[in-house]
């Protein structure tokens, strides 16, 4: 209750001190009583859309439909994919996204809000390969196929690791870990947070067990990048909610392991 009504001091200060205009995604937000949030939906434990009944489940779903009720709105989850996810944002076509990794390409094009939690990317394959990929450099020659997601933070690294490897990228609502199943790829890459979830979902597969994972990235909000209105509303809301407690009671709810 005690964040609830700070926050609310908080947006009362900044629409009496005049700051607040029609631009401010945080004035459509009040004004139609909607949040409207872009997610994938295909990101265990983050976003996960069962197709049966249209709805989303996840870390991400509970943590914007947390900031809805805090605003006093509904929350909507606009359906997006990784290669338009930044996109989506600078079009209006919602208001903020889900969880996504802090880049300098996105920062271009995009505003963050405030980092909540901190990935790093580790290489999987199928248990079969067990002796054959033991590290990073087992996988960087000719005869290796790593696959990847296109749009996601993945696509990148995976040219930037393995400079010396073959390439599959593959497009949603395809994923990478299915090349690795379908033995069109030898390993794919992704988090350590939804590697834990696919070896659990998936007994063949196998996280490589690399000496340290790579390229450890802090997370957040993809947000209109000259809205600053919204952007500092959004930056007090994970303040406030850092200070309570509510990542971390999040993170163990869904294993981040973080």
């Amino acid at each position: 209750m005690k964040i609830i009504k700070a926050i609310a001091v908080t947006l009362g200060l900044i629409v009496a001190g005049g700051t607040a205009s029609a631009q401010s995604a945080l004035q459509d937000i009040l004004n139609n009583g909607v949040l409207k949030v872009g997610t994938t939906g295909d990101w265990n434990p983050m976003t996960m859309k069962d197709a049966a009944t249209d709805s989303y489940t996840g870390y991400d779903i509970d943590v914007m439909t947390a900031l809805a009720a805090d605003l006093g709105v509904e929350v909507e989850f606009v359906p997006t994919d990784w290669k338009t996810l930044v996109s989506g944002v600078t079009a209006g076509k919602y208001h903020m996204t889900g969880s996504a990794s802090i880049s300098p390409a996105r920062a271009k094009a995009a505003g963050y809000s405030q980092s909540y939690f901190s990935l790093a990317t580790v290489p999987l394959i199928n248990k079969k390969d067990a002796d054959r990929f033991k590290d990073w450099a087992d996988l960087d020659n000719g005869e290796v196929t790593v696959a990847a997601t296109l749009g996601t933070t993945q696509e990148k690294q995976v040219k930037e690791f393995f400079p010396n490897a073959q390439y599959k990228i593959v497009e949603a609502p395809a994923r990478d870990f299915q090349e690795v199943l379908a033995g069109r790829a030898q390993a794919h890459i992704t988090s350590n947070v939804e590697a834990n979830k696919l070896v659990a979902q998936y007994p063949e597969l196998m996280i490589v067990p690399v000496s340290a994972p790579r390229a450890r990235t802090p997370v957040a909000m993809l947000l209109p990048q000259d809205d600053q209105v919204w952007i500092n509303y959004v930056n007090t809301w994970i303040t406030l909610k850092k200070e309570a407690g509510f990542f971390d009671e999040l993170g163990a709810k869904w294993n981040l392991g973080n």
